[in-house]
C-alpha cells in the first residue's frame, strides 16, 4: 500500500470522493472552456469577415499614399492589416483557415481572391492575403486566439469544490461514526464488566447493527455468567466430599497410605480453592473504588509476607495516591507474589509511575526459571501450565496468573509478563494501572 493511501476508512472514502469531485470539476471546466472557445471562434470569424470587407472598402476609397496611416486605425486586438506582397506558400488546409477564407470571400465583392496561409511567424497563427480593387496587396495577420478566464470564475470553482469536499467529509464522518462506536463498544466488552448497550438510533442499517450487537453482548454475558456459576458450583460442591475423604483417611492405620491420601486431597483442595477464586475474580468490579496510598499498600503486603518468614522485599516505591479498588489490587499482587515464591523462592516489589499524571506500574520480580518468550501470553489463560518451567511437580494449578489477569482487567489495567530487564533469569510481572 502506497504511503499516500489513508489507513482509515474515513480517509479512504473522503480521498476517493475528493479526487472524483476534483476530476469532475476539471472535466466540466474543460468542456465549458472548449464550448466557449468554439462559440467565440465562430463569432470571431463572422465579425472578421465583415470587418475585413468594410476595412478593404475604406482603404480602396483612400489615396494610396494615405493608406499606411490608416492601417493602425483599422487594426484590432486579434488581427492587424499590412500592405505586403503575398507570401509564396501554399494555402493552409486547417479547419480555421478554410472557415475564415470562405467567410471573407462571401463578405467581399464577387471576383475577389482570398487566400489564407500559415506565415510561420511566432505569435501569428494565420495570414489572410487578398488584393484591393486597384490590385494593391493587402494582408491580415491574425494572432493566435487566447481564451481569457476571469479570476472570479476560478475562485468560484475553487470555493464550490471546497464546499462540496466539506459536505462529503461531513457525510462520510456521519457514515463511519457508527463503526467507531461499534468498535468502542466491542473493546469495552469484557468478562469482568458488561459494557453499556449501544444506542439503537440512526439509519436503518445502523439500528440493525446496534441491535444485533446488543443481542450478541447479552448472549456473551449470559454464557460467561453461566460458566462462572458452573465453575463456582462445582468447586464449592467438591469441598464436602473432600472433607469426608480427609476424615476417612484419618481413620486409616497405614501411615504411608494416609500421608499419600492427604497429599492428594490437599492438591484437590488447592484446585477447588483456585477454581472458586477464579470464578470470583470478575466480582472485583463490585468493590467501590477509593483513594488508595499505593506505597503503603505495597509495603504492607511485603511486611505481611516478611512477618510470615517469606523472603519478600520492596526494592523501590514512589509516593502517590491512586483511585482504585484496594482489596482487588491486594488479591492481584498477592497472587503474583505467591506465584514468585512458589517457583523462585523469593519476590521483589517495585512501584513506579510514568510522569506526574501517568499510569502506575507495580512490578513483581523473581529470580526463578522464568517463562519462555513464546508462552508469555498463553500462561495468562486458565489451566495453562508449562512443563519445562512450571511443571506439575511444583503443585501449580494453572489458575494463578489467569486470576491475576482477570483482576487486572477488572481494575481497568493490564498484566504484562516479560523477562527481567537486568538480563538475569527470572520473571517480571508488571501490573499497569490507570493514573
Amino acid at each position: 500500500m502506497t504511503r499516500w493511501w489513508p489507513g482509515s476508512l474515513f480517509g479512504r472514502i473522503l480521498l476517493v470522493l475528493a479526487l472524483g469531485l476534483a476530476l469532475a470539476h476539471a472535466l466540466t471546466f474543460m468542456l465549458a472552456v472548449t464550448e466557449r472557445s468554439m462559440s467565440m471562434r465562430s463569432a470571431m470569424v463572422g465579425y472578421l469577415a465583415s470587418d475585413v470587407a468594410s476595412s478593404a472598402a475604406v482603404l480602396e476609397r483612400l489615396p494610396a499614399d494615405e493608406r499606411p496611416q490608416w492601417l493602425t486605425r483599422l487594426a484590432r486586438r486579434n488581427y492587424r492589416f499590412v500592405l505586403a506582397e503575398p507570401l509564396p506558400v501554399p494555402a493552409s488546409q486547417s479547419a480555421l483557415a478554410l472557415l475564415v477564407a470562405g467567410a471573407v470571400a462571401e463578405a467581399l465583392p464577387p471576383g475577389r481572391t482570398v487566400q489564407v496561409v500559415d506565415p510561420g511567424v511566432p505569435g501569428t497563427e494565420l495570414r489572410l492575403q487578398l488584393r484591393l480593387a486597384d490590385g494593391t496587396p493587402l494582408a491580415v495577420d491574425m494572432d493566435e486566439p487566447r481564451l481569457q478566464v476571469s479570476p472570479w470564475v476560478l475562485a468560484a470553482l475553487a470555493l464550490q469544490l471546497v464546499v462540496l469536499v466539506g459536505l462529503c467529509a461531513w457525510a462520510v464522518r456521519a457514515a463511519t461514526l457508527p463503526l467507531n462506536t461499534l468498535a468502542d463498544a466491542a473493546d469495552a466488552l469484557g468478562p469482568a464488566q458488561p459494557a453499556d448497550p449501544m444506542a439503537e438510533d440512526g439509519p436503518r442499517e445502523v439500528v440493525r447493527a446496534a441491535a444485533a450487537f446488543n443481542r450478541m453482548q447479552q448472549r456473551i454475558q449470559a454464557h460467561l455468567q453461566e460458566r462462572m456459576q458452573i465453575l463456582a458450583a462445582v468447586s464449592h460442591d467438591l469441598q464436602t466430599p473432600i472433607t469426608r475423604l480427609r476424615l476417612r483417611a484419618d481413620l486409616l492405620d497405614d501411615a504411608p497410605l494416609r500421608e499419600r491420601l492427604h497429599a492428594d486431597l490437599a492438591e484437590m483442595q488447592s484446585l477447588v480453592e483456585e477454581g472458586i477464586a477464579y470464578a470470583r475474580s470478575p466480582q472485583a468490579v463490585r468493590e467501590p473504588a477509593q483513594r488508595t496510598d499505593l506505597r503503603a499498600l505495597v509495603e504492607s503486603i511485603a511486611m505481611d509476607y516478611a512477618d510470615a518468614g517469606m523472603p519478600v522485599q520492596v526494592l523501590h516505591a514512589v509516593d502517590g495516591i491512586c483511585d482504585t479498588r484496594p482489596q482487588a489490587l491486594r488479591r492481584l499482587l498477592c497472587n503474583l507474589v505467591d506465584n514468585a515464591l512458589k517457583f523462585a523462592g523469593s519476590a521483589e516489589l517495585v512501584l513506579d509511575r510514568q510522569g506526574a499524571q501517568g499510569p502506575w506500574s507495580v512490578r513483581v520480580l523473581d529470580h526463578g526459571p522464568g517463562i519462555p518468550q513464546a508462552e508469555l501470553a498463553a500462561v495468562l489463560q486458565p489451566y495453562v501450565r508449562l512443563e519445562d518451567s512450571r511443571n506439575r511437580g511444583t503443585g501449580g494449578t494453572g489458575l494463578g496468573l489467569a486470576i491475576a489477569n482477570e483482576l487486572a482487567q477488572a481494575l481497568g489495567g493490564r498484566l504484562v509478563l516479560a523477562p527481567r530487564e537486568d538480563g538475569g533469569e527470572g520473571l517480571d510481572a508488571r501490573v499497569e494501572l490507570p493514573g
